[in-house]
Order: structure tokens, then sequence, then C-alpha cells
């Protein structure tokens, strides 16, 4: 068995960067098909689209990226008691390339809800069980654990910067076909492909190269019930200290909620605020609408290094790191500075599509994805590290699949609010979500000495690390 200290000093795994380039490339398949799917459905039968009602499409988009979210509760229960992780990643990666091909194959309502079906539950096999396989790579006092997740943080936002980009090339460029009298029929069946190919690649690289870099990690259910020399299947219960943790993942996972639902309007409302409100002509160029997509995963690209360099340092200083609700405390206020950004566009342009007397700068659509990115980083690495670290080993991913539950309800409440803005006004319903998640912020962080000492003491369980 392994020194813990010893691993502690050592560079991040391989199986990390695996980890890394599987989750770009599913990750590049779901935001490259999500960059488009709002604009897909509202578009015009003669441009390429469904002409879906704005409220009911963005409706649709909500319940839809709020699914994603709810099967992992299933998949994670399957891979902890029968699959193992490894296993429900491949169902996972497989199901949701065969719905990006149903969505390409076929321009209809019917298809959508096939290809969306299949995403949502292929998502559930795979998004619990990668991070999963993350936290398992370390010990559980291995001070590495916060920087490597937001090192993995950068594959997820690294397939999500190059989607939109790629997509929206297709979408819009490449495979467009302008038909006269500012008509444009848009390829969008195309990059619902290029989605598709994205995926099997990802899956054709961890299913190569996972035995290598792996080893034996997730192979094996962690949750299956354990049965004594004698053939009595015995109960796993869980201890004091275990209970306690499990409720500090039950109330963050509250607050997050609260976050997602304000940060999951990029592809909703703001995607279609960007479209008709904001100036986005570049040196006489107009940039596609599915570009600003990638904004948030450049930002995190770039900042997430310096994020994870702050938290080192911070776990190396004298007064130690920070704790985590007050990390993600302090997300969710950046999140709703960000809203306060936009507001003042909103003040400039109003709501009213159909009378526009000016349409705001770029800028203030990129700062406000700015302040959403930092919130971002501050609140859901650290997020993922947190439940790895701190759920007990048996219900490792089932409680993973409860911390991405939370952004079920929050994607649900996000369509609903997305669709309020038709008929409220962007003003309204902008402010009412930055000002929301500002207070539960400064809440969150009151609440955090509270829950640290609900969490125990981490050096209790040195003794029960276990390497692979």
């Amino acid at each position: 068995m392994e020194n813990t200290i010893d691993r502690q000093t050592k560079k991040h795994p391989p199986g990390l960067y695996l980890l890394f380039m599987t989750e770009m490339w599913e990750r590049f398949s779901y935001y490259g098909m999500r960059a488009i799917l709002v604009l897909y459905l509202t578009k015009s039968l003669i441009e390429g689209g469904l002409a879906m009602d704005q409220g009911t499409a963005l409706m649709l988009y909500g319940f839809f990226t709020g699914a994603v979210y709810f099967t992992p509760l299933i998949g994670g229960f399957l891979a902890d008691r029968f699959l193992g992780q490894r296993l429900a990643i491949t169902i996972g990666g497989i199901t949701m390339a065969l719905g990006n091909i149903a969505l390409f194959a076929n321009q209809s309502f019917t298809a959508v809800y096939i290809g969306l079906g299949l995403i949502i539950i292929g998502n559930g096999f795979f998004k619990p069980n990668i991070s999963t396989i993350v936290g398992e790579l370390y010990g559980p006092t291995d001070k590495r654990r916060d920087a490597a997740f937001t090192i993995f943080y950068m594959g997820i936002n690294t397939g999500g910067f190059f989607a939109p980009l790629v997509i929206g090339a297709i979408t819009d460029k490449w495979f467009a076909v302008n038909l006269g009298n500012n008509l444009i029929e848009y390829g969008y069946k195309y990059g619902f492909l290029a989605s598709a190919i994205g995926m099997i690649i990802g899956q054709i690289l961890f299913n190569t190269l996972s035995n290598r870099y792996l080893g034996d990690i997730g192979k094996k259910p962690l949750g299956k019930a354990q049965v004594s020399s004698s053939g009595i299947v015995e109960k796993q219960k869980l201890t004091k200290k275990e209970k306690n943790r499990t409720k500090v993942i039950f109330i963050l996972a509250a607050f997050v909620v609260f976050f997602w639902a304000g940060f999951e309007q990029a592809g909703g409302a703001l995607s279609i605020y960007t479209d008709k409100f904001i100036d986005r002509s570049v040196f006489g160029w107009e940039v596609p609408t599915a570009w600003f997509q990638s904004v948030n995963p450049l930002f995190i690209i770039l900042l997430a290094p310096l994020v994870s360099m702050l938290w080192v340092k911070l776990s190396n200083s004298k007064r130690g790191d920070l704790p985590v609700p007050t990390k993600m405390g302090i997300g969710m206020i950046l999140l709703g500075v960000g809203f306060m950004v936009l507001l003042l566009a909103v003040m400039q342009t109003g709501s009213d599509e159909n009378n526009i007397l000016t349409k705001a700068n770029i800028m203030f659509i990129i700062f406000t994805y700015f302040f959403h990115t930092v919130g971002e980083l501050f609140l859901s690495p650290v997020g993922l590290s947190f439940v790895s670290k701190y759920a007990p080993i048996k219900f490792a991913s089932l409680l993973m699949a409860v911390w991405m539950a939370s952004s079920f309800v929050a994607n649900i409440v996000a369509g609903q609010l997305g669709a309020f803005t038709s008929k409220l006004g962007y003003f309204e319903v902008f402010a009412v979500i930055g000002a929301a998640v500002i207070v539960l912020g400064f809440v969150l962080i009151s609440l955090s000495k509270k829950l640290v000492k609900m969490l125990g003491d981490d050096n209790e369980d040195e003794t029960t690390v276990k390497t692979n």
C-alpha cells in the first residue's frame, strides 16, 4: 500500500488526463447540440428550424437540460450496485451518440423527442460516474483534490469552448444556404451530426486507454452488498459521521439549485437576448449567436489554472484553504453581479423585440459571462471535489448524482424563468435572479462554520485510505 503523504507530493496521475479528454469530447457533443437547440426549435421551417413558439421552446429546453441531471440518479445507483463506473460510462456514451444521430436523421418533432430522450438517458449513465472516477484517483486527505477537479473542469470547458465555434460555423456558415431576401436556411442537422461524431471519438479514447491509465478503478460496483463467510448478505449501514456528511451534501445541493437556475439562462433566454438585442457586428462581420456559448468555457480555460493555483496556495498557507461553503457562497454572489451588469444593457434596449431603438454593446454580454464564469469556478468544480471526498464510498456515484440532480430542478426553473421574459420582460426577470442569488450567497457564507463542523475531522479518515 502506497503512503498517502507520498501520493500527495507527486504530480497528478495520468488517468486524470484520460478522463479530461473523455469528458472534453462528451461536452463537445453536449454543448454543441445545446448551442443550436433553441435556435433550431424556434427558427422557421424555411430557415431549417421547426417554427416552435419561443415560450414553448424555452420550456422544452429547460425540461431537457434539467432531465439530463435527473437521470444520473438512476445511472449512479445502477453503477454503484450492478455495473461499475466504467461500463456505465460506455453505455452512456453510445446512447448519447445515438440521440444526436436521431436529431440529424429527421427534421421533425418526433425526432426531437426521441433524440433528446436518448441523450437524457445516456447522460444519466455517463455524467456521475466519470466524476466519481476522478475522485477515486485521490485519497480523502489528498490536498491535490480540488486542484484535480479544477483541471478536470477545464476538460469540460475545452469541449464547451470549441463546440459552439465548430457547430456554429457548420450551421451558420459551412452548410447554410442563402435563399435570398435576407433568408438563410441553416444547417442545423449537420450540427447534430458533428455532435454525434464528437461523442464517438471520446468513447473510443476511453475504451482503448482506460485499462492502461486507470487500472481497475471503476470496474467493480462499489456499493454492492457484501457477503459474509457464512453466506449472509451484510447490510451496509452509514455511520453517524457519514450521515452528517450526507446531510451537508443535500444542504449545499439545495443552494446550488438557485445558482444553476440563473446560470443556465445562458443557453435559453440569454441566447435569445443576444440574438435579438446585442450588436454582434465586429469589424463589419456578424458573430454567429451560437459562438457566444464559447465565451464562458473560454474564460474557464483561461481562469481555471489561476483558480487552481489559488486553492493550492491557500491550502498550504497557515490559515488554510477557504471552507467549501464559503467558496460556493462567493460563487453565487459573483453570478448575481453578472446579472447586474446585464441589467445595464437591458435598460438601453428594452425587452420588445419589435421595437428595438438601439442594440447593446457586445461587451455587456461578455462581462456578464466573465462574472458568471468566475462564480462557476468558485462553485462547481469545488462542489464535485467536495462530494467525491465526503460521500460514503458505498453510495459514491449515487450521491454524485444527487448533487447533479440539483441541476435538474434548476434547469426546470430556468426554463420557466426564461419563458417569463416574453411576458414580464428581461429586466424584471434578470433583476429577480441576480438579487436572489446574491442574498443566498451571503446566507451560505453565514452557515459555513456550522456546515464545516458537521463534516467532522478529515484526519480521522487517514487510516482508511485505499490505493488502487
